[in-house]
C-alpha cells in the first residue's frame, strides 16, 4: 500500500492559510493558543422547578401516610389529609424561604432555609395531630402483666421438666 502524502504548510493547497512571503511563523507561535476569551456561566438551584417542588410534595404524602419512623411515633395520616397538608406545608416553606433569606450567588443558603422549613412544619404537623391517631403505646400496667405471664410461662416449664 502506499502512503498518503500529507500537506505541508508550504504546498499548493488551497485549504491552508498560509502567511504573507517574509511573515513566516514559527513553530512556537503556531502552538500558543489565544487568549480564553472569559465566559461566566451561573450555575443557580433556587428557585427549585415546578417539577422539583411537586417531588418534594409527594415525598411528603408518603412520609406522612405510609409506615416511617415518623409514622411509627405519631401516627399514620389519612392519604386525603396528607395530600392537602404536604401542598399547605410546601407553599408555607417556599414562602418563608422567599421572604427570609438574601438572594446570595447560587441559591443553596436560600435552599437550605427551604429545607428546614419543610422539617419544621411537617413535624409541627404530626405533632399536634390528636394523639388517637398515633399507634397504641404500652402502659406501665401492661408490663407488669407481660412479665407475669412470663414467668409464670418460666415456672410451668420448669415444672414440667423436672415431672
Amino acid at each position: 500500500m502506499a502512503e498518503a502524502e500529507l500537506p505541508t504548510p508550504n504546498s499548493s493547497d488551497p485549504t491552508q492559510s498560509q502567511s504573507p512571503p517574509g511573515m513566516e511563523s514559527s513553530p512556537q507561535e503556531k502552538q500558543q493558543n489565544p487568549a480564553p476569551v472569559a465566559t461566566t456561566v451561573k450555575f443557580s438551584i433556587w428557585p427549585p422547578s415546578q417539577r422539583t417542588r411537586d417531588a418534594v410534595i409527594a415525598r411528603l404524602i408518603d412520609t406522612l401516610s405510609n409506615p416511617s419512623v415518623l409514622t411509627k411515633r405519631y401516627g399514620t395520616v389519612p392519604a386525603d389529609e396528607a395530600a392537602s397538608t404536604a401542598r399547605l406545608i410546601e407553599d408555607e416553606a417556599f414562602a418563608a424561604a422567599n421572604g427570609g433569606a438574601a438572594a446570595d450567588d447560587d441559591g443553596i443558603e436560600i435552599l437550605q432555609i427551604y429545607s428546614k422549613e419543610v422539617s419544621k412544619r411537617m413535624l409541627d404537623f404530626v405533632k399536634s395531630r390528636p394523639s388517637s391517631s398515633a399507634a397504641p403505646t404500652a402502659t406501665p400496667a401492661d408490663s407488669v402483666d407481660l412479665s407475669v405471664v412470663a414467668s409464670s410461662e418460666e415456672a410451668a416449664s420448669t415444672v414440667e421438666s423436672e415431672a
